[in-house]
């Protein structure tokens, strides 16, 4: 297959792209610096500027778009919110226009999303993919954004909107972050540790990335999250467990709050129930179902 990628340095990108090349798959990176080279594997783009050089993307099996700003990487003042909103929206629609005008579009867009667009929920409310989108400023962010594919399901492609839960990897994101209080034995719940938890390991996500390629029949958003949401505090207990450390030290959600502004709850101190009924429906298989042997997996062996 001839699979394109935007955002292919990130976290997700990264994986995504060694997956199938290891594949043997002809990988192409959409990216921001132009490359002379006639036998490049890159494609240049300028959301900013509204350019997409397309020539490449001619013939394109399969077009994987993960580009946007950082959430988490400053506070939310609302030149940050406008560029995590900007960077979004805009980037889509330059992309998805650009597909449309193709003579030989991708048969399939998988844009990322995430499991943000339905806010807070207590523990007793599951969601699946039918679930109602929040009014909190993510929920905004990502209903824009997914809306912003319209350009490209008009031209008739597939177009699957992937929504993230936490993915969990000791090379960056959420877990990365919480491993060295961990490893100190100063790790513990967040607030009271009641929110949900709906996580996905990052080695399994390729491995639906590949599924949904295959399967023709899905579209709209589907819930990239494992089947075994837990309790932050359950997930702390747990990862105490792979460490072999305590897990006493509990980090209360004002001092969050303080520390990270408005994007505290969303990140941190808030959680939804949400399970991946569309994947688990068409017969999709985790690799890593549950949240003990996947962390195991991903850090047991480096913590003996």
């Amino acid at each position: 297959m001839k699979i394109a990628i935007t955002g292919c340095t990130g976290l997700v990108g990264t994986e995504l792209t060694r997956y199938f090349k290891d594949q043997g798959d002809d990988v192409l990176q959409i990216i921001r610096v132009k490359n002379e080279d006639p036998n490049r594997s890159t494609v240049y783009w300028n959301p900013d500027q509204g350019v997409v050089e397309t020539d490449q993307l001619e013939g394109c099996d399969v077009l994987i778009h993960l580009a946007g700003e950082n959430i988490s990487s400053r506070r939310w003042d609302e030149k940050q919110k406008e560029r995590i909103l900007t960077s979004r929206t805009r980037g889509t629609t330059v992309l998805c226009n650009a597909l449309a005008r193709l003579k030989q579009p991708p048969k399939v867009l998988l844009s990322a999303s995430a499991i943000g667009y339905y806010g807070n929920h207590s523990a007793s409310i599951t969601l699946d993919e039918e679930g109602v989108k929040s009014n909190d400023f993510l929920a905004e962010v990502i209903s824009e954004w997914e809306s912003a594919t319209q350009p490209a399901k008009e031209a008739g492609i597939r177009v699957v909107h992937m929504r993230f839960g936490i993915v969990l990897s000791e090379k960056g994101g959420a877990l990365a972050k919480m491993l060295l209080p961990f490893r100190l034995g100063v790790g513990g719940r967040i607030g009271d540790g009641k929110q949900i938890m709906s996580w996905i390991a990052l080695e399994e996500i390729p491995l639906i990335v590949q599924f949904l390629i295959q399967q023709e029949s899905i579209t709209g958003p589907v819930n990239i999250v494992s089947p075994d949401p837990v309790s932050n505090q359950e997930f702390a207990n747990t990862l105490g467990k792979v460490l072999h450390r305590p897990t006493i030290l509990p980090l209360p959600a004002f001092l969050l709050r303080v520390l990270f502004g408005e994007m505290a709850d969303p990140l941190l101190v808030n959680g939804c129930n949400v399970i991946p009924r569309k994947l688990q429906e068409s017969g999709y298989s985790f690799a890593y179902p549950h949240l003990h042997s996947t962390l195991t997996r991903i850090l047991g062996n480096k913590e003996k």
